[in-house]
């Protein structure tokens, strides 16, 4: 594990494996730089990929205030870290993130992106009007594990009574140590989870060198919010959100090397 300096002075904590050129895979909510599984050790073989705790994670710091431009500055500094471009992969509300460095300049000269949480129909109820201040009101509180279940029903999805159960597994008080960092996904994916179409034109830009993945088996709210993404779209078959990294890895390395 190693350390760089985002341009606020936040270290950023990051791992490198394989050689190749830079691959920096982006997680979404919950996510710390060794929550890839597999992944990085089966794209190592052709690409050094670059795995790191967003800010606010693990090993990496959380100087405030938070701002998304903050989180695509700590992207950009691994970027000056790999040589000054990298390809770019993004999951879930990193894959927002991702998408929105992309636009705002970041020097990504390719970009793939799996099941940003869009709402944009009415497939699934939108998140509230005061989504992302209830979070925050809830954090500020100390009121972790009512901010993780308020995520997972109201920002996710999962039903209530899944919620509970989930509440006396072994993984939730992990759950809770990140519970300051999801206003931070909700202000990233601010506007986007309203059950209204996606800005016109956001992210058009980004076409000829972006690919939008999606799973055959995941709600089909989500894989609409991939279809009304710009690019080319891949449906890996029999994946859900929690994507298995032996199905994603082939579809990446062929992206990212053809």
């Amino acid at each position: 594990m190693n350390h760089t300096l985002s341009s606020d002075g936040t270290k950023i904590a990051y791992e490198r494996t394989g050689q190749g050129p830079a691959l920096i895979l982006v997680g979404g909510a919950f996510q710390r730089r060794g929550d890839f599984g597999d992944l990085p050790d089966l794209l190592s073989g052709h690409f050094e990929v670059i795995t790191y705790d967003r800010r606010g994670r693990g090993d990496s710091g959380d100087t405030a205030p938070y701002d998304v431009q903050r989180e695509i500055e700590d992207l950009d500094a691994l970027i000056r870290l790999a040589g000054g471009t990298a390809f770019v992969h993004g999951m879930s509300s990193g894959a927002v993130l991702s998408l929105e460095a992309a636009a705002r300049g970041s020097a990504i000269s390719r970009l793939s992106v799996y099941e940003p949480p869009f709402v944009v129909d009415d497939t699934r109820p939108p998140v509230p009007e005061d989504y992302t201040d209830h979070l925050t009101a809830l954090v500020a509180a100390g009121a972790r594990s009512d901010a993780v279940a308020y995520f997972l029903t109201r920002g996710v999805g999962v039903p209530a009574e899944m919620v509970e159960g989930m509440r006396q597994a072994p993984f939730w008080a992990g759950m809770e140590a990140l519970a300051h960092t999801l206003p931070y996904d909700a202000r990233v994916m601010a506007g986007t989870m309203s059950g209204h179409p996606l800005p016109p034109g956001r992210w058009d830009s980004l076409a000829p060198h972006l690919l939008v993945l999606d799973g055959g088996a995941s709600d089909p709210w989500i894989r609409n919010a991939a279809a009304a993404l710009p690019g080319r779209h891949q449906t890996l078959p029999d994946q859900d959100h929690n994507v298995d990294p032996h199905a994603l890895a082939p579809a990446l390395t062929a992206f990212f090397t053809n």
